[in-house]
């Protein structure tokens, strides 16, 4: 038997997508998967059994590969074993198969997640989302967006009497530590890369809730509020993590408060 030995892959820029493999035998879900993952801005190759997934992941191992269980020939068990023992490259197994013996299988062969078929493609886009995150963080620990790596950040953000280590995940206020939260430190990092940009309630729910449906934004506003209790003097009269009225929050590394002038362009005053 012919080994496949991975290739190493080129530097890339910080902007290139992210590649997935989608390895699947039925056209109708291979096409879909390939048109919703594109819309997502991911970079997609198709593979239509094991034998051309294995030749394709070792040519050039993608970021994440979707592996389809039930594959004619070599079956995706063997294929995520043999890709397993050529990259550490995450593999999700997609699967009509549900039972406890099968998804444990899977997971025990090195799958990063098992998902059963019929899915939703949000909750396939929210799964793939969390493996990225949980296998390959970015830099500001929050989760890959539009399938776009994020672009380097300096390790350690001073902003004020704030400083946040990315690569330690330590959070300091006025030169003492302060407990943050993997949910708090996430937004407080996301509003501080770069400091002083408005962030949306939308974009900020987005990007720390992705996959999950809000039905209001009482949640957003809990985080904030629990921030502003750790990071503020007088959290009732916050100066640095300020609130932009009708559009989102942002963070001010010269502590000046909510003031009219800060107002986002084009708001109305009052």
């Amino acid at each position: 038997m012919t080994e496949l030995v991975s290739k190493p892959n080129a530097v890339r820029d910080a902007e290139e997508p992210l590649r997935i493999l989608v390895v699947e035998d039925e056209e109708s879900y291979r096409e879909a998967l390939s048109a919703a993952l594109s819309k997502e801005g991911y970079a997609v190759e198709l593979a239509s059994d094991g034998s051309e997934g294995l030749r394709k992941f070792a040519d050039s191992p993608p970021d994440l590969v979707l592996l389809d269980v039930l594959l004619p020939g070599v079956p995706g068990t063997e294929v995520c074993r043999r890709m397993r023992a050529i990259a550490p490259v995450p593999v999700i197994m997609v699967s009509a198969l549900d039972s406890e013996v099968d998804i444990v299988l899977g997971l025990e062969l090195g799958a990063a997640d098992y998902i059963t078929k019929p899915y939703h493609l949000r909750e396939l886009t929210a799964r793939i989302q969390a493996v990225l995150r949980r296998v390959s963080p970015p830099p500001v620990g929050l989760p890959v967006v539009s399938g776009r790596r994020l672009p380097q950040v300096p390790e350690v953000v001073a902003a004020g009497p704030i400083r946040i280590d990315f690569a330690r995940r330590e959070v300091t206020a006025a030169g003492k530590n302060v407990h943050l939260s993997r949910r708090e430190f996430d937004l407080l990092a996301l509003l501080l890369s770069p400091p002083g940009q408005v962030r949306t309630r939308d974009e900020l729910i987005d990007r720390l809730w992705s996959g999950r449906d809000l039905a209001d934004t009482r949640t957003l506003d809990t985080h904030i509020r629990r921030l502003r209790v750790k990071l503020e003097n007088d959290p009732a009269d916050p100066q640095y993590l300020v609130t932009v009225r009708g559009v989102g929050f942002r963070f001010d590394s010269e502590g000046r408060g909510e003031r009219d002038r800060d107002r986002y362009p084009g708001e109305p005053a009052g």
